[in-house]
């Protein structure tokens, strides 16, 4: 099993900046992908960014030029900063970890409890 802990959410102005984080623990092997994901009241769960080993990342057309991960290898940990934040980018932001089974072809994904970020003047 992996365990995903979240930090860093919380309530902000419109124009502001926050830094989620996200541990990793447990039964970890090869990671493939760890990233985030946010999801909307009302609205279905969308890829915000992820970092892929070798540390190619990818970012949602709504965040580029705002967010940048980041990734500790030593520590298992990744990282969001979000830099001029909207209103529409309320919502919570679940960590994901993407890796191989050993000895299989098999990915294990493994989800956060999620943080809320809420941006409102």
């Amino acid at each position: 099993q992996v365990q995903l802990v979240e930090s860093g959410g919380g309530l902000v102005q419109p124009g502001g900046s926050l830094r989620l984080s996200c541990a990793a623990s447990g039964k970890i092997f090869s990671i493939n992908a760890m990233g985030w994901y946010r999801q909307a009241p009302g609205k279905q769960r969308e890829l915000v960014a992820v970092i892929i080993s070798g540390d190619s990342t990818n970012y949602a057309d709504s965040v580029k030029g705002r967010f940048t991960i980041s990734r500790d290898n030593a520590k298992n940990t990744v990282y969001l900063q979000m830099n001029s934040l909207k209103p529409e980018d309320t919502a919570v932001y679940y960590c994901n970890l993407d890796q191989m089974v050993p000895g299989t072809r098999l990915v294990q994904r493994s989800w956060g409890q999620g943080t809320q970020v809420t941006v409102s003047s």
